[in-house]
């Protein structure tokens, strides 16, 4: 009973902590802007099926995520924490998946419990739940996909989880495109070959119906946006798919070895799992059994592999790495031994120790005003590593495993008012609430695409000097020559008899002065200049 007791307050715990303060800061420019602002602009039109931004087409991806943001803001209002509540829900969701699979592959609850609070007290996965994109869901249906594919795998006369496999794919689809249905499927087949299943397996696996289920349930958006929007194939298909992996047109291209220090990190606090974690996957540890190390293992590399290699590489797009080795690292605390533990013990205290002294020395010495902002948060969290640190040396081993995992989401609670500063130095709530009172005739966003402030304002914007992802929906919009202007229009207007207020970012000002000069009022926030001609 005391058990019990003890794990309903630590999920408890893991709830608080990924709710608390969840409104309490503006959204972050420009991804939590954009995503937000896209199913506002939904809710107000009643078009659920064409999404767009600053009132433009935008394809960039499929629509799932926008309904539920829309559903959310529907329910809580259009606030803060409704836009964030999807990807908490699915993160500590896509725990429960974790820890469920965890419990399929170990037959051992202790280890279960350990890998759904592992992957919660990660330092990506719980970054990444706190931020209204994409990732999350995508992440969320991936790990439910093969979840479901693994339960299949016992008993493969059974069509229910097939088809949940399929359906879970198909949501990936509908989250973030094709690698929804290109990665899962791609590890459900090569590991029915590694594992010498082909036979049992392949033969069951494209099943005519749950095929025909996969494909109704993408046809429920993906043809009627085909048909209310005839570019939309090629947009999506083609460029967002084939050449945003193959090209750099996104202009985010980052060496092969990119990813490695961003999973090292992301796996704080227990990095130091991450060797042994490799040799579970070879069946090296007593309760993951070797095929099923397999199945986590190519889950892992196949999909760190496949982003590696890409042209468009951006830090959340690893995500779905972290739940195959949340199961590896609650199996393999459980069946450490003595010397074993103790091996662990010092690997984490070499990586952790000198991320936490960063933490306080860097704020220390550099001119770098957005590491300076984060003085307090990093100098809580560094504190909360040390402990965690000391913690694994003192406790004793029966206690240990389930104690640090413990401390490992107070860690992450301490880092939580980064969120806060965030907020300061990327959200334009306060420039925006300066407009709204102002009441201008036409708001020009200058230099800088600034999504958030449409959702603020909830009004168009004149965007002058920069088009960057706007420029397809531009390009379909019959009044592109009024809202997307060049500095010279721009100028023309501020010095017309309209009521003209103009927004950039704080790092613009001075080129902000030159180009318009005599502004009647300015004001001045955390992240934005604002200047008025009236």
């Amino acid at each position: 009973m005391t058990k019990k007791i003890f794990c309903v307050l630590a999920v408890l715990l893991v709830v608080y902590v990924y709710f608390s303060g969840l409104g309490d800061y503006g959204f972050l420019d420009p991804d939590e802007g954009r995503y937000s602002e896209i199913p506002r602009e939904m809710i107000e039109s009643g078009d659920y099926i064409t999404p767009k931004l600053n009132y433009v087409k935008y394809f960039e991806k499929p629509i799932l995520h926008y309904w539920f943001t829309a559903a959310s803001f529907k329910v809580f209002g259009q606030n803060e924490f409704a836009g964030r509540f999807t990807p908490v829900l699915l993160g500590l969701l896509g725990c429960a998946v974790t820890s469920l699979l965890a419990y399929k592959i170990t037959k051992d609850k202790r280890a279960s419990f350990m890998s759904g609070i592992i992957l919660a007290s990660c330092t990506l996965w719980f970054g990444i739940s706190h931020i209204n994109i994409t990732d999350m869901a995508l992440t969320f249906f991936f790990t439910l996909s093969l979840f479901c594919f693994r339960m299949w795998v016992d008993d493969v006369s059974k069509k229910f989880w097939l088809i949940m496999f399929y359906v879970s794919m198909a949501l990936s689809v509908l989250t973030k495109g094709l690698i929804g249905v290109v990665l899962p499927g791609g590890i459900a087949v090569i590991y029915a070959i590694m594992t010498g299943q082909a036979k049992r397996i392949l033969t069951r696996i494209f099943s005519p119906s749950a095929i025909i289920i996969f494909f109704i349930v993408n046809c429920i958006w993906f043809i009627p946006v085909c048909i209310a929007n005839p570019d939309f194939f090629y947009f999506f298909f083609i460029r967002e798919h084939f050449l945003r992996y193959t090209t750099t047109i996104h202009d985010r291209y980052q060496p092969v070895y990119w990813f490695i220090p961003i999973l090292i990190a992301g796996l704080v606090p227990y990095t130091g799992l991450l060797w042994d974690s490799m040799k579970a996957m070879l069946g090296k540890c007593r309760l993951i059994a070797k095929s099923d190390g397999i199945f986590l293992g190519l889950w892992f590399f196949m999909t760190f592999i496949f982003f590696s290699f890409s042209d468009s590489k951006l830090v959340t797009y690893i995500l779905p790495c972290y739940p195959p080795l949340a199961v590896l690292f609650g199996g393999i605390l459980q069946s450490y031994e003595g010397k074993e533990f103790r091996t662990f013990i010092i690997l984490n205290a070499i990586i952790l120790i000198p991320l936490a002294l960063t933490g306080i020395i860097w704020p220390m010495y550099t001119n770098d005003t957005d590491v300076i902002a984060m003085r307090i948060p990093a100098l809580m969290l560094s504190v909360t590593l040390f402990i965690f640190t000391i913690v694994t040396f003192i406790l004793p081993r029966k206690n240990l495993s389930v104690m640090m995992c413990m401390i490992g989401v107070l860690c992450m609670y301490s880092a939580s008012g980064a969120f806060i500063v965030e907020g300061k130095l990327l959200s334009h709530k306060e420039a925006a609430e300066i407009i709204r009172n102002e009441s201008p005739e036409d708001v020009i966003v200058f230099q800088k695409l600034m999504q958030g402030m449409n959702y603020y304002l909830e009004r168009r914007t004149i965007t002058a000097d920069i088009i960057d992802e706007l420029e397809f929906g531009a390009e379909q919009d019959n009044e592109r020559d009024k809202w997307f202007i060049d500095t010279k229009r721009a100028q023309e207007l501020w010095n017309s008899e309209r009521h003209i207020i103009l927004t950039s970012r704080n790092k613009n000002s001075d080129y902000v002065h030159s180009c318009f000069p005599g502004a009647k009022r300015e004001w001045q926030t955390s992240s934005d200049i604002v200047i008025a001609n009236y």
